[in-house]
């Protein structure tokens, strides 16, 4: 007979939730789907610019590995541009990322950094990056100099499964491992990259993340639609970390519901609406968990409904801030540019700066 899967509700970061804590799990993941519904909602209507990578459908893992790391001043989070999910995870608000959103000045970014460059240096998040990949190198340095400092953290650094392919990638891992860096890749793999099917565009064999032998990492497989499966694995990466230093590749299995952008036309003809119909029906990771807990007897169909319409009006309130909110004045076009110049300090006041004049 076919041995049961485990139940990853089982496992000891898991066991030690208390029936608050799981409700307010489901209620993060609500929350991230409710700001991008109302974010695409605006998109569409015309009332914000740029790029807007949506992030439905894959909520528990931003929020299955960054629960793991709240209270810990030296565990560090860096994404790419899928990076909403993200961002509420580590507890920024809606009102600061919806502004954003809209470029207004009340934006964490103060509406200069737009949807791919939400960051809060004050939780540790340090941001969504647009170039591909071009975060895991950062991620690499953050877990450095954590361990440089003689601190116990470590850094989450997430990426699609797009990046995998790009060359600096590796050059990440391998220094990593080299060096006994702290840091644990998360792949997010939604199986299409911008919009190639991975067959396609991928070779390996067996995993993604097995490529990680390549460099001497330990690595493993996850489950995404299971936020007991993510925080459970996950959390052997984090003890790796911080108990031995050492980095870890993890490959999240999840999927997108909506295109690689809002922008990207081609959505419903790389993959079938079939498929995507499936994933909702049976994968869905905001309604695995809300049955689960369910089952558990921590929730009724009743109650989730409420922790649901909390997250809407959430939503629907953080579109009026962005909406009241004012654009940045021109004049400061040439802030927030180049660290040091707006601090004054002595790079910052010597020299010839590209966008300023001699000083």
């Amino acid at each position: 007979m076919e041995a049961a899967p485990p139940d990853y509700a089982t496992a000891p970061i898991n066991a030690a939730l208390s029936a608050d804590d799981k409700k307010n799990l489901l209620h993060e993941m609500m929350r991230i789907r409710r700001f991008e519904n109302a974010a695409q909602k605006q998109y569409s209507l015309g009332k914000m610019g740029g790029f807007l990578h949506l992030y439905n459908g894959q909520e528990a893992v931003a929020m299955g590995t960054i629960s793991l790391t709240k209270g810990n001043p030296h565990d560090h989070i860096i994404t790419a541009y899928r990076n909403h999910g993200h961002a509420l995870s580590v507890g920024m608000s809606m009102n600061e990322c919806m502004a954003e959103l809209y470029g207004k000045v009340t934006g964490c970014s103060q509406g200069k950094g737009g949807s791919m460059h939400f960051f809060a240096p004050d939780k540790n998040y340090w941001g969504g990056h647009g170039i591909v990949a071009g975060q895991t190198p950062l991620g690499l340095g953050l877990a450095f100099a954590t361990k440089y400092r003689g601190q116990k953290g470590c850094c989450l650094c997430y990426m699609g499964d797009g990046a995998i392919n790009q060359g600096v990638y590796h050059e990440s891992l391998n220094l990593a491992s080299l060096w006994d860096i702290p840091v644990i890749y998360v792949i997010e793999n939604n199986g299409y990259s911008m919009g190639t099917s991975q067959k396609r565009s991928s070779a390996f064999k067996d995993s993604i993340a097995k490529r990680a032998e390549g460099y001497d990492m330990e690595w493993d497989q996850v489950n995404g639609h299971d936020i007991y499966e993510v925080r459970a694995k996950t959390q052997v990466a984090i003890d790796r970390a911080k108990e031995e230093s050492r980095p870890t590749v993890l490959e999240i299995a999840t999927y997108r519901y909506h295109g690689h952008s809002v922008a990207d036309a081609n959505a419903k003809k790389y993959r079938t609406a079939e498929e995507i119909a499936t994933y909702k029906s049976h994968y869905d990771p905001i309604t695995v968990f809300k049955n689960r807990l369910i089952h558990e007897g921590i929730l009724t169909e009743e109650s989730s409904k409420e922790i649901d319409n909390s997250a809407k009006a959430e939503a629907d309130a953080s579109v009026k801030f962005a909406e009241d909110s004012a654009f940045p004045e021109p004049s400061s076009i040439m802030d927030h540019v180049y660290h040091e110049v707006d601090n004054k300090t002595a790079a910052g006041t010597t020299g010839t700066h590209f966008f300023s004049p001699a000083v």
